[in-house]
């Protein structure tokens, strides 16, 4: 197995484990590999330290990746702060609601005009029906949901 470092296109770092770089390249084109935190397929290797002949010794605190991440420590660590900060909302959101999935403009309808009862609700819903909704004076949020959350956490 192999370890690749890995990004999306909103700068997600994490970790993938495959057989080697073609299976890598097999999986993303074939749109398996995507980002835990937002589920884009945008998904690009990045450079791995192990592999690479930095010379200098990092500054204490730095690792290796980091520095190959083009990371200080205050910002890695204020990017891993921002992303916990994100799932906990998330956790929060999934919590509190009732997931209505494609049903959402429908259901959103619903309770606006006082057919169904009040209650938070999540799911999915086009640009043009969140417009649309809006446009009836329906207030609507997008979030997107961490893909890491709609399945069972390991």
């Amino acid at each position: 197995m192999i370890v690749f470092n890995l990004a999306c296109d909103q700068e997600h770092l994490f970790e993938g484990w495959f057989a080697s770089a073609e299976d890598f390249e097999s999986q993303r084109g074939r749109g398996l590999v995507e980002c835990p935190v937002c589920a884009s397929k945008a998904v690009q290797k990045r450079l791995s330290a192990p592999r690479l002949n930095l010379g200098a010794k990092p500054e204490a605190g730095v690792s290796r990746q980091d520095m190959v991440n083009g990371l200080n420590p205050h910002q890695k660590e204020t990017l891993e702060k921002i992303q916990a900060l994100w799932m906990d909302m998330a956790r929060q959101v999934i919590a509190n609601t009732e997931d209505v999935g494609e049903r959402f403009a429908e259901e959103a309808r619903r309770i606006h005009y006082r057919e169904s009862p009040e209650r938070g609700i999540r799911g999915l819903a086009s640009a043009e029906e969140a417009a649309a909704l809006e446009e009836e004076g329906i207030a609507v949020a997008s979030f997107p949901m961490p893909a890491a959350l709609k399945g069972p956490m390991q």
